[in-house]
């Protein structure tokens, strides 16, 4: 949590400023297959049918790469930057190109395309999470890119990242020996909890809440694009909670949490969760204030500088975008 602006962050962004992490990454880089391991052409190419054999292949290579949409990968060995020495494809393990029930909770596979995932079938289930997929790129973007690309490339304008946020979803990793652990979606982008080696991304576990959520977001142009700012909103009945997250302003997707207990304790969950127009209004300030918050003083007694035209258009836009999603997911 960050105490000077009330946001938990739920990202850390790899920079070259973070060698070791940035080390850690080119075999982690998952379905989005980056490494920094071999500046050479990829000489192998591994195509398991299973997770387990995908663990074993990567087991029995240490600088190979996983790969399955390969979005990031092909940007990244095209401009020259990267070039993987071997790969192993996750594009045939059919076990995660579905999901399945389970214990009130939708099991995603990892590779489930974007484009799988925007389908209406798809976003009755998970509305939020369809939207961030249908608003991920061109289709030729979204007939390849992964769910699981998404996550373990941690891009901070990734679409899906502030919904699962918000959802508070939880990775299905496979280990080596067949083992499966489990850790909250949050801890992987902080880097809280790594990837091991050899260790590859196979589910993503989400609660169904059964309750309206939102996704939307602002782009530079006009059509599918990358986001400038990203806002999902998540109701949860249940536990008459509110749940935002912020996505793109920053390194990470962000949590407001004062802003979600605050709104949250204004709705009147028994009667329909009304609210008054007002409110959601300044949700939306408090959301972009906690994202976007003022510099502070440079020194006792001076006054604070104060945020360039461009990032009040970017605190003007999150706030809109949180007062929007809010409005339609109590509509």
């Amino acid at each position: 949590m960050c105490q000077s602006c009330h946001v938990r962050v739920v990202n850390a962004y790899r920079t070259a400023e973070q060698p070791e992490r940035a080390e850690q990454a080119g075999h982690r880089e998952g379905a989005a297959g980056l490494t920094t391991h071999a500046p050479q052409a990829a000489k192998t190419v591994t195509l398991p049918t299973s997770l387990d054999e995908a663990v074993a292949a990567l087991a029995a290579m240490p600088t190979a790469v996983p790969v399955a949409g390969g979005t990031d990968l092909m940007t990244a060995v095209n401009s020259g930057q990267l070039r993987p020495a071997a790969l192993v494809g996750l594009g045939r393990i059919s076990e995660i190109r579905g999901w399945q029930y389970q214990d009130g909770n939708a099991l995603l596979g990892a590779g489930l395309t974007h484009a799988r995932i925007g389908r209406p079938d798809f976003g009755a289930l998970i509305p939020a999470l369809a939207a961030a997929a249908r608003a991920a790129g061109p289709p030729q973007i979204r007939n390849a890119a992964t769910l699981g690309g998404n996550i373990v490339s941690a891009a901070p304008t990734g679409d899906t990242l502030p919904v699962l946020a918000a959802l508070e979803a939880t990775l299905v990793i496979a280990a080596p020996g067949g083992e499966r652990r489990e850790i909250p979606v949050s801890h992987l982008l902080a880097g809280v909890d790594m990837l091991r080696p050899s260790e590859v991304v196979g589910y993503v576990r989400v609660p169904l809440l059964h309750a309206p959520q939102t996704f939307l977001k602002a782009t530079g142009r006009t059509g599918p694009g990358r986001a400038a700012a990203s806002v999902a909103v998540v109701l949860d009945p249940a536990r008459r909670q509110v749940r935002c997250a912020v996505g793109a302003v920053a390194p990470m997707p962000l949590r407001p949490l004062e802003a979600e207990r605050w709104v949250a304790g204004l709705i009147d969950w028994e009667s329909g969760r009304a609210i008054a127009a007002e409110a959601c209004e300044a949700f939306g300030e408090y959301v972009a204030a906690a994202c976007i918050p003022d510099p502070p003083p440079t020194g006792e007694g001076a006054e604070a500088p104060r945020l360039s035209p461009a990032v009040l258009h970017l605190r003007r836009t999150v706030a809109i975008l949180a007062r929007r999603a809010l409005g339609r997911a109590l509509a």
